[in-house]
């Protein structure tokens, strides 16, 4: 639940219509001949998937994933029957009969798997909606070649919805993998019986069209990260999070700061006391890495000092000299001056751990922009 505007220690805000707008851009880029889905596990990267998917289905998606049988389950209650939603981890033993009743496509990844949704379209005498997961080379989940040459062509118990892959090094468009996974996504799916194929998420999508395949599975692009990371970012911005000012100490040359003394000011110094911390998704280790911005002085970085505690964080305010900053000031830690890419880069970590991690002590506020 959100938490109020007036007691929360910090604003979230989520632009639906950027993340709207995300979505048509992604379409127009592959064209008519691709379809785009959307990845809205996790709580649509924790930014709210029941405010989230509708926008999304609005904006034309008819194509959902996420990764537990719960959220499969959760989700459907938010979409109509025209929405298709894939279920990425695959069932486990007693979950295949909830799926199925919830008309939840599971992606079968294994053996095991395959077996225990065959045993169920069996006992219930129809054929039922699967997707296959072929293992291109990352190792994680999917069929690999024997996997696959073992089964022959024992599929007569389902509807087979999608034949996907994914990609591990999309985001490094040079990397030899991408081709390699390209060579055995193509050399594999034919031993697999015809069904629409997949393998581009949201990186791969900027890898050409060879990667496109008929269905795309954006996910953080369409939350405003940056699937080209070494070009500017052709996506919108959807996430602007403020933190608000507690208190402000003056301390002199010498002083320590916050838990184990990590940060000892070596001028006079303004420290601003900031409500939020790594209960609310921010990294412990930020201090020293990350920095703030005040909205009426956006060119000016200011440093997070110290271990970020639990429930706060000491940031250093010095820069902005006499500048009065009165308890309650908002700092933008994410945002238009803060791009999230730029600011998981300084903490050595990517978008989607910042934006998953963000807390729910935030008071949110959805916003719906027009591009």
């Amino acid at each position: 639940m959100s938490a109020s505007r007036d007691g929360a220690g910090g604003w979230l805000s989520i632009d639906l219509g950027a993340i709207g707008t995300n979505y048509r851009r992604l379409r127009e880029h592959v064209g008519p001949a691709t379809q785009v889905g959307a990845a809205v596990k996790a709580d649509a990267y924790g930014l709210g998937v029941s405010k989230v998917a509708p926008v999304l289905h609005r904006a034309g998606c008819r194509n959902f994933f996420v990764a537990t049988v719960d959220e499969a389950i959760a989700l459907r209650t938010l979409l109509g029957p025209d929405a298709t939603i894939f279920q990425l981890n695959g069932p486990f033993a007693g979950s295949e009969a909830a799926l199925a009743d919830a008309a939840i496509t599971p992606v079968l990844n294994s053996p095991a798997q395959i077996a225990l949704w065959r045993a169920l379209a069996q006992r219930r005498t129809q054929r039922l909606p699967c997707a296959l997961q072929i293992d291109s080379g990352m190792s994680r989940f999917g069929l690999n070649e024997a996997d696959i040459l073992a089964l022959g062509n024992d599929f007569a118990a389902f509807d087979i919805k999608l034949v996907m892959s994914h990609l591990a090094c999309a985001d490094e468009p040079d990397h030899r993998q991408n081709a390699a996974q390209l060579a055995t996504f193509r050399r594999l799916r034919p031993l697999l019986p015809h069904a629409p194929s997949s393998l581009a998420a949201s990186s791969g999508i900027y890898l050409g069209p060879d990667f496109h395949f008929d269905l795309v599975r954006p996910g953080v692009a369409l939350y405003g990260g940056n699937p080209t990371p070494d070009r500017a970012n052709p996506m919108r911005g959807t996430v602007t999070l403020s933190i608000r000012m507690i208190q402000e100490r003056r301390i002199e040359p010498g002083t320590a700061v916050g838990y184990s003394a990590r940060f000892v000011a070596s001028r006079h110094s303004r420290i601003a006391t900031l409500s939020a911390g790594y209960a609310d998704g921010l990294p412990r280790a930020a201090g020293g890495r990350a920095v703030a911005v005040h909205p009426e002085r956006p060119d000016v970085p200011l440093p997070i000092v110290g271990r970020v505690s639990m429930d706060c964080l000491a940031l250093d305010i010095t820069d902005l000299g006499e500048m009065p900053v009165p308890p309650g000031t908002a700092f933008e830690l994410i945002g238009p001056h803060r791009p999230i890419d730029a600011v998981a880069a300084g903490l050595d970590t990517i978008s989607y751990e910042l934006l998953t991690s963000l807390g729910h002590r935030y008071h949110r506020d959805y916003i719906e922009s027009m591009e």
